[in-house]
């Protein structure tokens, strides 16, 4: 599979998760003239909101259904997005289509989340659809490079970047997490399998309990894709909720890869981050 820029047939078949991100696809699309069908997953997908698009409703692991569907929408051109929480595999639900794969899915679930999105869209391009990213269908929605907020990083703040990027890159090939935190040159914190949001709340109840002693002010989020992921699956996603939990976390500011991080409602991301004076930044590739 590559992630070079193909020419994008409509409609576009959008697997949605949670979050706010499938209708900000959705809607990009839109903006576009290009027409977003949602496959909504239950459990996940927000309902109300799905109403806005036409949709259909699946399960994870119907991928019989699943197919049978975005055949009968004309979807060829297929996009993951959205937040879903990992399943066990005697969680899913299984059909008939999914049983005939069996052996796929079990190897798929046999390692990290990258591995395990590479694979399903593996499998999904075999049975004749092709799977997109967000560069294909929403570029807008990519962080730019440069400082987005009137903070930027100073000094020491750049070093923690530097610094954090080298963390993120060594870990990348074991597909562990796309975040670090640095302070002062120290890793305080790596993103687990509770992600970024718990990452920040992990260090706010580290400087809570005395073992950060550096003052608030101080130190960076980095967040970058892993070393070799196909970047059509699970960029590393910003918010306003990330800035408000590395408010929390007291830290300086946020740092990202330009056109690797989507940014979820940048308008609100920069008036929160502003209002709370840290900084957002985009880091050239």
């Amino acid at each position: 599979m590559t992630s070079a820029a193909p020419s994008i047939s409509s409609p576009v078949g959008v697997i949605a998760g949670g979050g706010a991100m499938p209708f900000a696809v959705a809607d990009s699309l839109v903006a576009r003239g290009i027409t977003p069908v949602l496959f909504a997953l239950r459990g996940a997908c927000d309902p109300t909101r799905a109403q806005r698009f036409r949709h259909r409703w699946i399960s994870v692991g119907q991928l019989g259904r699943a197919t049978r569907l975005f055949r009968d929408e004309g979807c060829r051109d297929l996009i993951f997005i959205g937040t879903l929480v990992r399943p066990a595999l005697s969680e899913i639900r299984l059909d008939w289509g999914t049983l005939r794969l069996l052996g796929h899915v079990a190897r798929a679930f046999r390692g990290g989340d990258d591995h395990l999105l590479s694979s399903v869209g593996r499998i999904l391009e075999q049975q004749g659809f092709r799977m997109v990213g967000i560069k294909d269908v929403a570029p807008d929605l990519l962080m730019p490079e440069g400082a987005i907020t009137r903070a930027v990083p100073d000094s020491s703040a750049l070093a923690d970047i530097a610094r954090g990027r080298g963390v993120l890159d060594a870990l990348g090939p074991f597909d562990i997490g796309q975040a670090a935190v640095v302070i002062d040159g120290h890793v305080v914190a790596v993103e687990d399998i509770e992600g970024t949001d718990g990452l920040l709340a992990r260090v706010a109840r580290l400087r809570a309990a005395g073992r950060i002693r550096a003052k608030a002010g101080r130190g960076v989020l980095v967040k970058a894709p892993k070393t070799g992921q196909d970047l059509r699956f699970d960029l590393p996603t910003i918010g306003p909720r990330t800035v408000e939990g590395a408010a929390a976390a007291g830290i300086a500011g946020v740092a990202v890869i330009a056109g690797n991080t989507l940014a979820a409602d940048p308008q609100a991301l920069i008036e929160t981050a502003d209002a709370r004076q840290l900084f957002v930044i985009g880091l050239a590739g």
